[in-house]
This record gives structure tokens, sequence and C-alpha cells, in this order.
């Protein structure tokens, strides 16, 4: 190859890196509006709404598939579980979902999904690939919140009027355990190790950390916020950072996010948001945190390592759920 030769395959090498990196696309935040019937679709490089997608009646939960090339959503009023295709923002099918479904987790197979009926006290266990029913679980009064191991070989469901986690079996489908919690137990997450499961207490003000194995609390953990009522801090969503620990929680209409070190299960700090913050998601790198805020109907960006609001953003009518592609 003579020298003229090389400096051109140089250049198109060069070229070719330059331009990835330059076109590389962006994180999408799906952001849900309960009031709207729709889905914000946040840049997350600008800060903009992109787009907005008309789905179901009354969106609430919504989860990636593995690949990120599909997206499922609760569209509660309108008893169905919308498939949207994130190539067209097209809705391309639905799922059976009974009446009624407001949060939904995907198994790590990608082929089966669970969702809580709140009016029927079940959950309710389905196989994405044919589309059906394959089992109904009786659990207590009002399930809502979900969350299924990473290895994938327990779903646990909160139920609110029981005050109960239920611990079910994924492989039998059976429930082999249930725990008390504090009153109106809303969201559940599974640590990375599948060694603890922390859940929210909307209405008893705490999040409680259980031993997976034994099923048992090892920690309450309370909240106090200066000048904010008590019955004003209510725990709903909860994620915890993969590589550090910490946790965030939302506490609902105190409008603050609580920041809890994982390791001694001390509150390390409150993070002012948006009116009525519901739920929480990560970007990739878990360097920011996003907040939808139902009453603000805004999104509440947070660095996640100087627990600093960094933007707001608004969106559509009473947000609720969220997940970053």
């Amino acid at each position: 190859m003579n020298a003229a030769n090389k400096i051109l395959l140089t250049f198109s090498i060069s070229f070719g890196l330059f331009s990835a990196l330059t076109y590389a696309e962006p994180e999408l935040a799906y952001v849900t509006n309960e009031k709207d019937d729709t889905i914000s679709v946040i840049n997350l490089d600008s800060y903009e709404v992109i787009k907005t997608i008309a789905v179901g009646e009354r969106p609430r939960g919504f989860i990636f598939n593995q690949d990120h090339s599909l997206a499922y959503i609760c569209a509660s009023d309108s008893d169905r579980i919308q498939i949207l295709d994130l190539t067209t923002d097209h809705i391309i099918g639905e799922l059976p979902s009974g009446d009624d479904p407001e949060t939904i987790a995907l198994h790590p197979n990608d082929n089966i999904m669970y969702t809580a009926n709140e009016d029927d006290a079940l959950l309710t266990v389905i196989d994405i690939p044919s589309k059906q029913v394959i089992t109904q679980i009786d659990v207590g009064v009002e399930p809502e919140g979900l969350a299924v191991s990473n290895a994938g070989d327990i779903v646990v469901v909160t139920s609110e009027t029981t005050n109960m986690v239920h611990w079910i079996k994924t492989d039998t489908n059976q429930n082999y355990a249930n725990s008390i919690v504090g009153a109106r137990p809303r969201s559940a997450y599974f640590t990375k190790d599948d060694s603890k499961l922390w859940v929210s207490a909307e209405i008893g003000g705490t999040v409680h950390v259980f031993d997976v194995a034994t099923q048992t609390e090892i920690k309450q953990i309370n909240f106090a916020i200066k000048g904010i009522h008590k019955d004003r801090i209510q725990p709903v969503g909860i994620v915890l950072l993969k590589d550090a620990p910490y946790a965030f929680v939302a506490l609902g209409p105190s409008n603050h996010v609580a920041v809890i070190n994982t390791e001694t299960y001390e509150v390390e700090d409150y993070i002012l948001v948006g009116r009525r913050v519901w739920q929480l998601a990560f970007d990739g790198d878990e360097s920011r945190l996003l907040t939808t805020n139902g009453v603000s109907s805004d999104v509440s960006v947070i660095d996640t390592q100087s627990h600093k609001v960094i933007k707001t953003i608004k969106v559509g009518r009473f947000p609720w759920g969220v997940a970053v592609k």
C-alpha cells in the first residue's frame, strides 16, 4: 500500500469513528401522563420533549423489553397492557391484563410478564409470545407493587390494604411466604445480588428492608423533613444504585426524594423536587435520576453525586411512570 492510500485509509477509519461518536443516539426518557393519555419522550441531551405518543386511557406502569425494542404500557382505565414499537412509536398489540393494570414486571427471560389487578386481588402471569394468561394467583387486597428477582426465581407483589408482601416462586407460581409491612405498601426493589428486598409503605411513611432468604425484616427506615408534617411523607418509588451504596426513595406529597445509605440505613439527604413525586428512574450510567412529579406535571433531573436538581422539564398532565432507553 502506497503512502497516499495509507493516508486515505487512516482518514476513512478516523472519520468513521468520529461519525459514530458524533451521531450516537441520545438517551431518551419515556414518561406516562395519566390525565393526557400520552407518553412524553424526553431527549436527555437537550432536556426537551421531542415527541408525544398517544396511548390508552390513564397510562401508568411502563417498562422496556430486554433489548429496548419494545415497551409495555399499563393503560389502566382501558383494562389492557399495550405493546409499543420503539422504532415506529406505534402500538402494535396488546396483552391480556385483567381489570385495571397499574404496574407490570418482566421476567429476565423476556417471555413472562406479571401484572397486579387491584380490583380482583390477583397477580396475573402472562406468556408474552402467545399473548395468553398462564395463571392468576390469589394475593392480598389491592395488590400493586411488583418486583422480579434478578435471578428470575422470585416475584413479589405488595398488597395495599392487606399490608403484606407476597413471595411467589416463578417456576411453580406458588405463594410460599407473606411478610407484614407498614400501611399501604407500594413499590418493591431487589438489590443487585438478590439478598435483600426494599419495600415502601406509603401511608405508614416507612421503608422496610427484608432478608430475601428468610423473608424477615432486617430494618425499618423512618423519615423526618424539617417543616413538613409527617403525614405528607409518603414513600412510593424506590431505586438503588448498582455500584454505590445508596438508595433513592420518592416521598410523595412531601415533594422530596430521600437519599439513604444502604450500608448504614441512615437517611443522608433530602432533595426538593416537583409536587407529588411518584416514580424514579436512572439514566444509563446512573449519573442522573429522573423523578415524575404528578401535581406539578414535570420531571426533575437529579445529579446522583451532588444530590442537586439540575433540570426541570414540563411534560403532560400528572406524569406517573418513567423509564430511560
